[in-house]
């Protein structure tokens, strides 16, 4: 694992959780690094995304600090806006930067208010305890139930020297972002303008974090980040651009993935592979709606190969195609073919399906070019327990 440079990290127990874990992190760059992000879709949205929005808008993509909580969403209470705004202006006090230069982030219980004097009294130990080192507790302290941290990397080498990229996550359920989703910061040292960046983010958005589903809730404090400083002194060539962005798209997938793996309750990673759409996005929401539904993912769940439910999904997607032409693979068994059922092994498919990933492949037949690819995980008694005991 090698860190992107210039980049420095704490985290500590400010007292937000009930439980006596890290609650807050701090992500600081040793200059302004550029940065674009993109923000939750829903109606209701909590004051860290409204100002994290705006103050990108005023920097014009410079930032310095990104302040994230867990355990409190910091949404919908009468406080909630001045919170986060009094936490940005004595995070940048500290930092020595414009407090539109700090992004804050939150994830937890809506609803709930949170005490700005947690974070303001815990903010110059965490300042005073910044390492290039301690990236790996902030990926732990913005956990909530997940079981594990999420974290990938990436490097490149260049013309003029190799730059590297590290990204951290967090997720488990409240999972369907259409951008974005839960919490997510990729950094890279290399030296990228912020117009660029943003088409790099929306790329790689596409790709991962737009591809996945636990649940089909879109939370209110959604946030991803990308963060390009610089400190590598590599600036890529414009015909390495594209490179750097699919290295970059690469680590944002494999933190999606992650998010999908360790789904409330789940025990199976599930993979959907779609082809044959009259488009892409077609073909998206066709896979998005078998992710989405309950009866496909208890089926996994129960290592049912139930076909019928695959193809039922699929027809509930709004999306013209003709059930005759659709072929259906479980685990690379053929179980449909032309919308009807194949001879297969029930009890060999079973046993296929009791590995801890499934791969589920809709196809088409036609003159149709649009694929996606999705990722989603089983639903298990584990996700009602979970989230039926929440706030409690």
């Amino acid at each position: 694992m090698h860190l992107p440079l210039g980049y420095r990290y704490a985290a500590t127990y400010a007292g937000i959780r009930k439980d006596a874990r890290d609650d807050l992190g701090l992500i600081v760059s040793g200059l302004p690094a550029a940065a674009a992000g993109v923000f939750t879709q829903n109606r209701v949205q909590a004051a860290p995304v409204k100002l994290s929005r705006r103050h990108l808008t005023v920097s014009r993509g410079a930032v310095g600090a990104i302040l994230v909580n867990a355990g409190n969403a910091n949404c919908a209470t009468r406080t909630d806006a001045s919170v986060a705004l009094a936490c940005c202006r004595s995070a940048a006090r500290l930092l020595r930067l414009r407090v539109n230069q700090v992004l804050p982030a939150s994830t937890g219980v809506i609803g709930v208010d949170l005490d700005p004097k947690l974070i303001v009294n815990a903010l110059p130990g965490l300042v005073a305890n910044l390492r290039e080192d301690g990236y790996s507790s902030v990926a732990r302290a913005i956990m909530t139930t997940d079981l594990v941290p999420k974290e990938a990397f990436g490097e490149i080498k260049l013309r003029r020297g190799t730059v590297r990229i590290a990204g951290m996550t967090k997720g488990s359920g409240m999972i369907q972002p259409r951008m974005a989703t839960t919490l997510g910061f990729v950094m890279t040292d290399a030296h990228i303008p912020v117009a660029m960046l943003r088409r790099m983010l929306r790329h790689g958005v596409e790709r991962s974090y737009n591809r996945i589903s636990v649940d089909g809730d879109t939370s209110t404090n959604d946030t991803l980040l990308l963060l390009a400083n610089g400190a590598s002194g590599v600036r890529p060539d414009p015909k390495e651009m594209t490179a750097v962005e699919e290295r970059i798209a690469a680590v944002m997938e494999e933190l999606a993935r992650g998010i999908a793996r360790d789904g409330e309750g789940a025990r199976k990673l599930i993979t959907i592979l779609v082809s044959g759409a009259a488009t892409d996005g077609a073909a998206e929401r066709i896979a998005r709606t078998i992710a989405n539904s309950p009866l496909v993912k208890t089926a996994v769940a129960g290592s049912d190969p139930n076909w019928g439910r695959i193809l039922c999904a699929a027809g509930n997607a709004g999306v013209a195609f003709d059930p005759r032409h659709a072929d259906i693979a479980m685990q690379g068994v053929p179980v449909c073919r032309g919308g009807l059922a194949v001879r297969f092994s029930e009890p060999e498919l079973k046993q296929k399906l009791d590995a801890p990933e499934c791969e589920i492949r809709l196809t088409l037949r036609g003159k149709g070019k649009g694929q996606a690819r999705f990722w989603t995980c089983d639903f298990t008694e584990g996700y009602i327990r979970i989230n039926a005991s929440y706030r409690t």
